[in-house]
């Protein structure tokens, strides 16, 4: 099995225990929930969360807490796995934006932000 096979495997069991899409406290947070629905934050490459457009201070704390959040997981994760950070945050970054839902903001391939239509999202020709 390749590394980069292992990571997305290793990225995907992350998502599915709740992990990365989002920490399970900021799930149950009825302001992520609503940013999220707002259009207001998205997925971004880089395996973290985006502010899309103006942040209030709120909104910044927010996604910074969720961001601390991943980081530690994806450091967790990578370490364990003798990948990068940044290896594994990519992988989990793209896997992310596969799992956004019609509505849902994300980071396109060349930066923008793109609403989630019925279709695939744009992903990193990297992308695994």
């Amino acid at each position: 099995m390749t590394k980069r096979n292992s990571l997305l495997k290793l990225a995907a069991a992350t998502v599915a225990l709740g992990l990365l899409a989002a920490p399970a406290v900021a799930q149950r947070d009825p302001a992520y929930s609503a940013a999220r629905a707002a259009g207001q934050v998205g997925e971004k490459m880089d395996g973290y969360l985006g502010i899309v457009g103006a942040a209030t201070p709120a909104l910044r704390a927010m996604v910074d807490d969720i961001n601390i959040r991943r980081r530690a997981v994806y450091a967790e994760q990578a370490q364990a796995n003798g990948a990068t950070l940044e290896e594994y945050a990519f992988t989990a970054g793209c896997l992310a934006i596969s799992r956004t839902t019609a509505g849902e903001m994300y980071q396109a391939p060349d930066g923008s932000w793109q609403q989630r239509g019925a279709g695939a999202p744009q992903r990193d020709p990297r992308c695994p």
